[in-house]
């Protein structure tokens, strides 16, 4: 009886070896891509990501009226940033329309939005609650990777730790922005 046992057993025995290897394998091809250096191509994000990210804590930042900007990074809210050019007027206008829409569509999230305008607003500027007039910043200006012009706007993103992790070049879809919000707010 034991000897007709053994060819059972040993089946058995190679299925469970089998099945482990099968588990355990895709974690050594996971740990060997991620020590060879590859990424996947694709991406979920619609703004350029920032590599590596741009540190600004060391900036302070001041509302329009000279109160200090507090980073407050336990909070976790993102900052939309624009620094706009001297001479912007239409396009400063219908951008302070944009970042409404894009704020307001955040629903109960957008109280973790801060939307940051460095400089003065127009005055036919769409202004609500999260829009915060702020002085210019020679050191946040030289820190940005693109500058505006008076009619091409780019926007950034900074976290909660105050690291500009992401750019929308000037003519951006602001469906795009939109959409990396709603990811980052979750």
């Amino acid at each position: 009886m034991t000897e007709a046992a053994r060819p059972s057993q040993w089946k058995s025995r190679l299925i469970l070896l089998l099945i482990v290897t099968m588990f355990f394998s895709s974690f050594f091809i996971a740990w060997g891509l991620r020590f060879a250096g590859w990424t996947p191509t694709g991406s979920k994000n619609f703004g350029e990501l920032i590599q590596p990210p741009i540190d600004l804590t060391a900036v302070t930042l001041r509302h329009a009226d000279g109160k200090s900007y507090p980073w407050e990074a336990e909070k976790h809210w993102w900052r939309v940033v624009v620094v706009p050019g001297a001479d912007c007027t239409d396009a400063c206008t219908a951008m302070t329309d944009t970042l409404f829409r894009v704020w307001e569509t955040q629903g109960r999230q957008a109280e973790r939005v801060d939307v940051l305008w460095f400089g003065e607003l127009p005055k036919e500027a769409r202004t609500f609650r999260k829009l915060f007039a702020m002085q210019a910043s020679p050191e946040l200006l030289a820190a940005l990777p693109q500058k505006a012009s008076a009619t091409a706007i780019p926007v950034y993103i900074i976290d909660n730790r105050g690291y500009v992790v992401m750019h929308y070049r000037p003519g951006f879809d602001p469906s795009d922005l939109r959409k990396d919000l709603s990811r980052l707010l979750k």
